[in-house]
């Protein structure tokens, strides 16, 4: 549980790093186009919701194979 905490902090820092380097020089119009009407909080919900399951599947996957290991 400590490791799953420590690699979360690990991963918001440097999620907050990432947004403390945008430029204004790089303009992806996409992107522009995104932020206008609202989407890209949609593209960042779902990226953020597959993240957190694939992070609770790992965690449930290593509590099983600890388990199986102590029983053995």
């Amino acid at each position: 549980m400590r490791n799953f905490l420590l690699s979360l902090m690990a991963v918001l820092v440097s999620f907050s790093g990432a947004i403390a380097q945008t430029t204004t020089t790089n303009h992806v119009p996409m992107a522009d186009g995104l932020r206008a009407e609202g989407k890209i909080y949609v593209v960042v919900l779902v990226m953020l919701v597959i993240f957190i399951a694939v992070a609770v599947y790992l965690f449930t996957l290593d509590r099983r194979v600890k388990k199986l290991e102590k029983d053995n």
